[in-house]
């Protein structure tokens, strides 16, 4: 998987961890795409820490926060990202 092309269903099957924190984040639940420029903007994931009536239940990142795509694993820094890993 070093050519840089990546399925979606790949790229949903792996786990999400901030290098700043060691915090897993879980996995992809959706993407936000720019269809005229054909590139991906961000990258949702499920905010596990959200009660039943929260609004914002997902957490957005943005693309350029991706550091490394592994085998197995999508490295971000999240420094800038606003979580709760409680």
């Amino acid at each position: 998987m070093e050519n840089g092309m990546y399925s979606l269903n790949s790229l949903r099957s792996m786990e999400i961890i901030d290098i700043n924190t060691g915090c897993k984040l879980g996995y992809i639940k959706d993407l936000v795409v720019d269809c005229d420029n054909y590139k991906i903007i961000s990258i949702l994931v499920p905010n596990q820490n959200s009660g039943w009536f929260s609004k914002n239940s997902d957490i957005e990142i943005p693309w350029s926060k991706i550091t490394k795509i592994g085998v197995d694993v999508i490295l971000i820094d999240g420094r800038d990202i606003l979580y709760n890993n409680d």
